[in-house]
């Protein structure tokens, strides 16, 4: 109740300011996606700081969750029950459940592990691919995702009472990374926190059987220059030196990733983005990581002598 009053009393002082904003700026927003009241996203979970910019703005976006195999959907968020950061409930004749990536053993809801997904939207197999299907598919049907995800528990009171059995998505399994000091990495969430900041264009996380982790960035050149400027009072006349360049790209990890559990170490600051073309990203606009870590295989081992 008392988080109901305060939030309620902070809405209210923000009224006016909310209203003004949206005549002067959400308007040309809305009028520039086509997008006024509400979308839908799919696919797999939405940043959390996409999630609330659209609620800030008045859009209600129902996201969805699913893959090929799953002919696509198996979650989705309802108008009635649209929980910022899930992908929520399952869908009708769907079953979801987590497990643990060691032993496969079933987790009780709010614990960490891999999505399956068991119903009648997953497939009967990879076509002509035996090997492929018994890979994916175990012998009662449930099928692996590959994703990384927890089943929000159920509380009878509470502000997250609605929320029991909503699915979160934490990124991929085979996205983890290994650190030698045991540590289990998803860089997932750290990319997305990076990626707030103007200055940088892309990012991928490594670390794979290091000590610490790095990364390699593609920078906004242009925001780059123009935070050099205001910073350092840049000409922009001459190049930047790449210690500059490194300085400003550092302090912004360090504000942006504050709240992280793992903090970056060495950056490999790189000219070519990561695209389809280059064969980079996948068509879904994915990072490819075994491509990007084999094209800079030199550089990352150089990065961390």
């Amino acid at each position: 109740m008392f988080n109901y009053l305060r939030a309620r009393i902070v809405a209210a002082l923000l009224w006016p300011l909310h209203n003004l904003a949206k005549m002067l700026v959400y308007k040309k927003i809305h009028s520039s996606i086509g997008i006024s009241k509400a979308g839908i996203s799919g696919g797999g979970s939405l940043p959390m700081h996409v999630d609330k910019f659209f609620e800030a703005i008045g859009i209600k976006v129902q996201n969805g969750y699913g893959l090929t195999e799953t002919s696509p959907v198996v979650a989705a968020r309802r108008p009635f029950c649209n929980v910022l950061g899930t992908v929520g409930h399952p869908i009708k004749h769907t079953e979801i459940k987590i497990v643990d990536i060691e032993t496969g053993e079933v987790l009780p809801d709010g614990s960490k592990g891999i999505v399956k997904i068991k119903g009648l939207p997953v497939m009967k197999g990879y076509y002509k691919n035996p090997s492929a299907t018994n890979k994916a598919l175990d012998l009662e049907g449930w099928f692996n995702t590959g994703d990384i995800g927890w089943i929000a528990p159920h509380h009878a009171t509470g502000p997250s009472r609605k929320c029991g059995g909503m699915l979160v998505l934490e990124g991929r399994a085979k996205d983890t990374i290994v650190l030698t000091t045991g540590e289990n990495v998803e860089p997932a969430e750290l990319e997305e926190a990076a990626s707030r900041s103007s200055l940088i264009d892309q990012i991928m996380v490594i670390g794979q059987d290091r000590r610490r982790l790095g990364a390699i960035i593609v920078p906004n050149n242009d925001e780059v220059v123009a935070a050099a400027k205001r910073k350092y009072s840049f000409d922009g006349n001459n190049g930047l030196a790449k210690d500059t360049v490194m300085s400003l790209l550092y302090a912004e990890l360090k504000t942006w990733m504050a709240g992280c559990s793992f903090q970056i170490g060495p950056v490999l600051v790189v000219d070519e983005p990561f695209t389809i073309d280059n064969g980079l990203m996948t068509p879904t606009m994915k990072i490819r990581r075994d491509k990007v870590a084999a094209k800079y295989q030199s550089e990352i081992e150089a990065l961390y002598k």
